[in-house]
């Protein structure tokens, strides 16, 4: 009996440790979905990293569209120096950025953000995609959107002109749930841009919408003054003070270029800057750049130490230029540097510019808006001489010679001057607005190109090697690239889409084949 006693105590000991098994071995450092719906931290907590992927780092930018566009350039022959900098695809990861860092978080906070009742989660994350998304367009052309999240074998593209109908669409349904939830304040532990700010974030719709109405300006004329039209009626306001500007935060890291150039001694300021910068007297040369230490390097100009890599370099050994300026000592200070700039009112006041000389109503005036985008780039970069730069009617962008070798010397291709004159016709403003907008989007060359290929302004050299071929796509001597080539998964996996995509977009699967906005036609 005493057995049977001591067996059914034994079983019995057991019985209750079991049923407190999962309690007692729970791991008391894990975070349950249950802690996260607190204060909305299972919705709001990936937003911050949806906004740092809204950027690439070295070959999602630097080695594309800030070489093409002569922002910075490499000092190192990649690949035997045949890549991307040359017109030769070696490297093509934006799309995974995107769908992976952005579009896959923000499905899954749009759902939870519906199953737990707090909608305006979902509209912030769809802005954030519409973001992204506008981004990656202006890489490839069409894109998986409508359709993002489809079980079906092949899922098809968005055509461009159905893709920005879209957006549009939208951007209408998140400025009214935001314009009817302006004092909400769910938003703030979570948002490193504007603390929770919706009003601020209806200012950035707009702007948006203004920036993607202006890239249709010449294909879709009507629906481009509609929107913009929209855009700047819209009593939310733009981003026209630099307080309003939309920056995304680093979170704690170092700005990519800041990595590539002091870290990898990856890349170094480019030459069609060293152009521009050195022969207006641009004074926010010094906020971009370092000066270099070699006198011999800057020979052409003794009194401006700074020298660039020219776009699509002949290129021997990396050491030959690493002693060419860096970027700013700014950007190599994690306490100095702590966002990026995404959309500054610099930008918008450019647009505004542009929207004038289109007969936009409610632009305003060219000449206003202009000089106003230059003075509150130059206030936003901490630049002195604004007024000077403003009045000043004879300087020109420099012709550039490379110390090392002279294949890459280039005659300047512009001789645009700074001061306003309305007397010039509207061609001649339009490339003193898109090159002060290029000057002013460093950091942000993607809005360059975009531009670049949209109007043909800034006036720049074409690469010094063009390395295009078959295989890729052949740019002709004296063009540019016209877009990234749809990624190799894409090509293999979704293949009958990837087709369906080619036909949408007119032209080849090719990096010479321009995007729907991109015409080739004439500004006005």
């Amino acid at each position: 009996m005493k057995k049977i006693i001591s067996v059914l105590l034994v079983v019995s000991i057991l019985a209750s440790c079991t049923k407190q098994f999962e309690e007692i071995n729970k791991n008391p450092f894990q975070i349950s979905d249950e802690m996260l719906k607190q204060d909305f931290n299972l919705v709001g907590g990936p937003f911050s990293n949806l906004l740092f992927n809204l950027f690439g780092h070295q070959v999602e930018e630097d080695l594309c569209h800030d070489a093409w566009m002569g922002h910075l350039h490499t000092p190192t022959p990649f690949v035997g120096n045949v890549n991307n900098t040359t017109f030769y695809i070696r490297w093509n990861s934006y799309w995974g950025r995107v769908y992976g860092s952005v579009m896959s978080p923000a499905k899954q906070v749009i759902q939870l953000a519906e199953e737990n009742e707090l909608p305006l989660f979902a509209t912030w994350a769809k802005l954030i995609r519409i973001l992204s998304m506008s981004k990656l367009t202006a890489y490839h052309g069409p894109v998986i959107y409508s359709n993002y999240g489809s079980t079906e074998n092949s899922i098809l593209y968005d055509s461009e002109s159905d893709l920005y109908n879209q957006f549009f669409t939208e951007l209408d349904a998140i400025q009214a749930e935001l314009g009817a939830n302006a004092s909400y304040a769910g938003f703030k532990r979570f948002d490193p841009s504007y603390s929770g700010d919706v009003t601020k974030w209806m200012k950035l719709t707009n702007s948006l919408r203004l920036r993607l109405a202006m890239r249709l300006s010449k294909v879709a004329p009507a629906i481009a003054k509609t929107q913009g039209e929209k855009a700047m009626s819209d009593p939310a306001g733009l981003i026209e003070t630099n307080d309003d500007a939309f920056w995304v935060s680093l979170l704690g890291q170092k700005i990519p270029m800041g990595v590539i150039c002091f870290e990898w001694d990856d890349t170094r300021m480019g030459a069609i800057m060293e152009s521009f910068l050195g022969g207006l007297k641009d004074g926010r040369v010094s906020k971009y750049f370092s000066q270099t230490a070699t006198a011999s390097l800057y020979a052409d100009h003794p009194t401006f130490p700074y020298k660039g890599i020219r776009n699509g370099a002949f290129l021997d050994a990396k050491i030959d230029r690493v002693p060419f300026s860096k970027v700013s000592e700014d950007f190599n200070n994690l306490s100095v540097v702590t966002k990026r700039r995404s959309f500054t009112a610099a930008e918008v006041k450019f647009l505004k510019a542009e929207a004038g000389l289109r007969g936009w109503t409610g632009a305003g005036d060219p000449k206003t808006n202009y000089e106003d985008g230059v003075k509150l780039s130059f206030a936003d970069w901490g630049a002195s001489g604004v007024d000077a730069y403003l009045a000043d009617n004879s300087s020109t962008p420099w012709n550039y010679v490379d110390p090392i070798d002279s294949r890459n010397n280039f005659t300047a291709v512009s001789t645009v001057t700074v001061a306003w004159n309305d007397a010039d016709n509207n061609e001649l403003k339009l490339e003193k607005i898109i090159t002060q907008k290029w000057i002013n989007n460093f950091t942000n060359s993607l809005e360059t190109w975009v531009d670049f290929r949209r109007t043909g302004y800034p006036k720049i050299p074409r690469v010094a090697k063009n390395d295009s071929s078959p295989d890729w796509g052949v740019i002709p001597a004296g063009e540019w690239i016209k877009r990234m080539p749809f990624v190799n998964a894409e090509r293999t996996g979704n293949t009958a889409a990837v087709a369906d995509a080619v036909q949408k977009m007119g032209g080849p699967d090719e990096i010479g084949t321009r995007l729907w906005w991109d015409t080739g036609g004439p500004n006005f």
